[in-house]
């Protein structure tokens, strides 16, 4: 049990690492927000909130399809240092999951306006989320180097 105004006060969203491989990754999909005003323009993992019914992974798949039009494979959850999760607002706390594309071709369609593929080196080439900084920083140390392989 978390101390009162911890965790469970926060609402659960859910998010995926897209990434070219689940086994040997080395290239992860970024996307940037195009609303609202204060967070456009800043990068993120793709997502969004558990409605209730849901279970996280029915959740993220839900996400995926309407944020980007793809459906995935979920590989392993990346676990986080705040009880398994990571608190990413006073109000959230986010569960993160390594994904592969295995259907349709990856597009902004409702809050991003450009999506990324980026490898390692290039991670921090754009401007994350603030909350989302330190969980890119874990993701970067499990992803390996690109060996001139082409984008998924």
């Amino acid at each position: 049990m978390t101390s009162r105004g911890e965790q469970t006060e926060r609402r659960l969203v859910v998010a995926a690492a897209i990434v070219d491989d689940l086994e040997h990754p080395t290239q992860m999909l970024s996307a940037r927000r195009s609303y609202p005003k204060e967070l456009a323009g800043q990068w993120e993992f793709p997502g969004g909130k558990v409605d209730p019914g849901e279970s996280p992974e029915q959740a993220l798949h839900r996400e995926l399809r309407e944020e980007l039009d793809l459906e995935v494979t979920l590989g392993r959850e990346i676990t986080g240092p705040d009880n398994g999760a990571w608190i990413i607002t006073d109000r959230h706390i986010m569960r993160l999951w390594f994904a592969r594309v295995t259907a349709g071709v990856p597009q902004p369609l409702v809050e991003h306006d450009h999506i990324e593929w980026l490898s390692r080196g290039n991670l921090f080439s754009v401007p994350w989320l603030d909350a989302d900084v330190r969980i890119v920083e874990h993701v970067s140390g499990l992803l390996g180097e690109a060996s001139g392989a082409e984008k998924p």
